[in-house]
């Protein structure tokens, strides 16, 4: 058995205004407060200021679900890593399906994204996953190890053991379809193999990998017991308090 804490990190995406996102946490904090996961909520950038002050005195932390790899500049819209290190973020999601699907994000900003989060002393966490084509064609592992490669470029082995990897099948995100455990286990235990190549046994065992793509209360426990998977990136059933407490704790 691994000493790996489990970690149950919600991506709230584009839900919940400022006001919503505090009275979520604030219930949320008793809820979870002897959970044995690491418990995280990634919220959108306008709330990050209330749910840090509310999250303050809890086993709660933070994540942004997005950040720019410039620490300042002419990039309108974005948001640098010092702004999200200067408001108390722990955390940042970086290379979700959603991101490189309609914002065309590519996996050389993903690993521009993870250098400036951890030089900015905030560790990521990197998505990957393919799609319905690429399992259907038998691709899903050459995809996968590319994916994380490029995204772990001049990354050193101690950076890397504290990083966080999530496995989201595109296919399963939203969709109702869940990955069997089975399924999931072993892309997970392939991300691990390629961590273990590229740096060594000792990161592979340190570097936590989460499983996302409908996780939810009744699958939570089953997914979360796997050699190879250290937790879940949970998108809609975060949005509950009731729901998202179940699989911190996970007990259906």
């Amino acid at each position: 058995m691994s000493n790996r804490v489990i970690m149950a990190a919600g991506n709230w995406k584009m839900n919940k205004t400022p006001r919503e996102a505090v009275e979520f946490v604030n219930d949320l904090k008793d809820r979870v407060a002897n959970s044995n996961s690491e418990v995280v909520v990634g919220v959108p950038f306008v709330c990050i200021p209330g749910v840090v002050e509310a999250a303050k005195g809890s086993n709660i932390k933070v994540a942004a679900q997005n950040c720019h790899w410039e620490p300042s500049g002419a990039y309108t819209g974005e948001v640098s890593c010092s702004m999200l290190k200067e408001l108390g973020v722990d955390y940042v999601i970086i290379g979700h399906s959603e991101r490189r699907e309609y914002f065309a994000e590519t996996d050389e900003m993903v690993n521009k994204k993870a250098r400036a989060i951890l030089d900015n002393g905030m560790i990521p966490i990197i998505c990957c996953g393919e799609s319905l084509t690429q399992r259907e064609q038998g691709v899903t592992k050459e995809h996968v190890r590319y994916q994380i490669k490029i995204a772990l470029l001049g990354i050193t082995a101690e950076e890397a053991s504290k990083i966080v990897i999530a496995y989201e099948p595109i296919w399963a995100i939203g969709t109702g379809k869940t990955a069997t455990t089975e399924q999931a286990e072993e892309v997970c235990g392939i991300i691990r193999e390629l961590v273990e190549e590229l740096y060594s046994k000792d990161v592979a065992e340190k570097i936590r990998i989460l499983y996302g793509g409908s996780v939810k209360p009744e699958n939570a426990k089953e997914l979360f017991a796997m050699p190879n998977i250290d937790g879940g990136l949970v998108g809609g059933a975060s949005l509950k308090s009731d729901s998202f407490e179940k699989i911190a704790n996970h007990d259906a």
